[in-house]
């Protein structure tokens, strides 16, 4: 273990998220002064892709709900908000996802942005408490990229964090409730992948159970309510959705996957989905190994959260937002039972690189996203290969962050 002067000392940690924070700020307040007609200078609209959480709310609440997995109908309904709008935004979503939009066209657009975020941003805050408390952590996340992308696309990135932390802190007390966070993640399934084989390593049963049930229920409540052509609708979208992530009609820029990493590369699709499968199916055992014989929560948190983003290939950067639930779980342990080499810079990196991915991508055809992800869960894997049998994770109840000199 190493214990010499670390660079990321407590002043530095005090100092930094501060001038980020003041830097997104300045960016912000720049992005509404240029804007023009709710557009910026790249022709993104205000809230970016939350403008088609609220067409599909509209079509839905008119008695269209299916029109919003046909593009040429969604756009009509978006260009309700901005006449000028002209973006192939796609609605890939289930049933589940679009019972809990369907109200949101009964607000205008700008309300129904700040309601939904600021709401889905308290739940991400309250689940964040519950794991780490302190004055310097709040600046670390307010400061956090992953926060910042996601509330400037107008995304769901909190509210599905939010969710995935509240099972992860639930599991193993409240083995029921976790069961009903992790079905109603099912709002994004390729985001509640790792909960099975988590909830197998350690015996789970009811968990699993619950969640399988919450997840087909609330698929089935939703279907009920908008209608069997949504189910078909979305079905028959997938297909799409494949089909733009093999050929780059996915902003492949915004996207932290191996499969991506390869297509940027160049590598054929072929290829890029076998070296990916490899990849992910190491993330599954490394998630099955620490479920199995390590008994840290935090380490627990940290391994399924981190290596939900190695598995799916379809994954984005307001996605990222996730990433600050396994550095706090990681910064705790580390505080705990010190650091070792190169951790804390693994740390930085994961706390930046939400915001970093864009430009690093554009300017140099390289997809950052599994380099730092796998040096994430490789970082808790390891801590997990020494704490197999110790029982040193909080006990329900946020811990104090508190920088080592």
């Amino acid at each position: 273990m190493k214990t010499d002067a670390h660079w990321l000392n407590r002043e530095r940690l005090t100092m930094y998220p501060r001038i980020f924070l003041a830097g997104f700020f300045v960016f912000g307040l720049g992005c509404v002064f240029i804007a023009k007609k709710m557009f910026d200078l790249n022709g993104i609209p205000f809230g970016a892709d939350f403008i088609t959480f609220w067409g599909a709310s509209h079509l839905a609440l008119t008695g269209h709900a299916q029109d919003a997995y046909n593009n040429s109908l969604l756009l009509k309904a978006e260009q309700l908000v901005i006449p000028a709008f002209r973006f192939n935004y796609i609605w890939y979503y289930p049933p589940s996802f679009y019972l809990l939009v369907l109200p949101l066209a009964l607000l205008p657009y700008v309300a129904a942005y700040w309601t939904f975020m600021l709401s889905t941003l308290w739940g991400y805050l309250l689940v964040f408490r519950r794991i780490i408390r302190g004055k310097m952590a709040m600046w670390c996340l307010a400061a956090f990229s992953g926060l910042w992308v996601n509330l400037i696309c107008g995304q769901n990135g909190f509210l599905t964090a939010a969710i995935a932390g509240a099972a992860l802190l639930t599991v193993e007390r409240r083995p029921f409730l976790a069961g009903l966070f992790i079905g109603l993640l099912a709002i994004k399934p390729h985001l509640a992948m790792l909960f099975p084989v988590a909830l197998l390593a350690i015996g789970a049963w009811r968990t699993l159970i619950t969640a399988a049930l919450t997840a087909i229920t609330f698929m089935a409540i939703g279907t009920a309510t908008l209608g069997t052509a949504v189910l078909k609708a979305f079905l028959a979208n997938l297909g799409y959705a494949r089909l733009f992530l093999e050929n780059g009609g996915l902003p492949w820029k915004k996207m932290p996957s191996m499969f991506v990493f390869l297509r940027l590369l160049g590598t054929p699709v072929t290829w890029a989905y076998a070296i990916h499968f490899v990849v992910a199916v190491m993330a599954v055992i490394a998630v099955w190994r620490v479920w199995r014989h390590c008994r840290n929560r935090n380490l627990r948190g940290a391994a399924l959260m981190t290596a939900t983003f190695l598995v799916s290939p379809y994954v984005y950067d307001y996605d990222l937002a996730w990433l600050a639930f396994p550095i706090a779980w990681l910064a705790l342990d580390g505080l705990r039972s010190a650091w070792l080499q190169g951790e804390r810079e693994v740390l930085v990196a994961a706390w930046l690189f939400p915001v970093l991915m864009i430009p690093i991508a554009e300017a140099v055809k390289v997809q950052i996203g599994p380099l730092v992800l796998g040096s994430l869960l490789w970082m808790t894997y390891r801590r997990s290969a020494v704490s197999m049998t110790d029982v040193t994770a909080t006990d329900g109840h946020a811990a104090q962050f508190d920088m080592a000199p």
